[in-house]
């Protein structure tokens, strides 16, 4: 079973059950349960939701998936993973060059015209804040 179906459905049935639930007589005398009572029937609530959940929102039809909903939730999924695998050789990056930078070792650059140069006090305190801020964004 796909995955994302099993997640969607897994949050449906938790919606579900927390949701206020009814207990009223149809037109036939037959005692009905469920979340909405039919418009024009006393209902009688039969226990009050859990502290600090909301009613589930009816949505109609959302177990009946289209062939184009799936397809939408897989690209959905996909780009979350490549977001976080981007994420994740970011972090690896910016904690390599914060551990170049606090190694004590003279730290050297390329400059536009191909040739070397260090980096001078000023320069490596800014280009180690710099570090830092990254891998706190990217790490986090």
């Amino acid at each position: 079973m796909d995955k994302a179906l099993v997640v969607i459905l897994t949050l449906l049935f938790a919606g579900a059950a927390a949701a206020q639930q009814y207990k009223w007589v149809d037109k036939d005398g037959k005692v009905r349960y469920g979340d909405v009572p039919p418009p024009g029937i006393k209902a009688t609530p039969l226990r009050a939701p859990p502290p600090g959940t909301a009613p589930a929102a009816k949505k109609p039809d959302a177990a009946k998936k289209g062939p184009e909903d799936a397809a939408k939730e897989r690209e959905k999924q996909e780009l979350a993973e490549k977001d976080a695998k981007a994420k994740q050789e970011n972090c690896g990056h910016a904690r390599e060059a914060l551990r170049t930078l606090e190694s004590g070792e003279r730290v050297a650059r390329v400059d536009s015209k191909g040739e070397r140069y260090y980096l001078e006090d000023a320069q490596h305190a800014q280009e180690l804040a710099s570090a830092r801020k990254s891998v706190q964004q990217w790490c986090n």
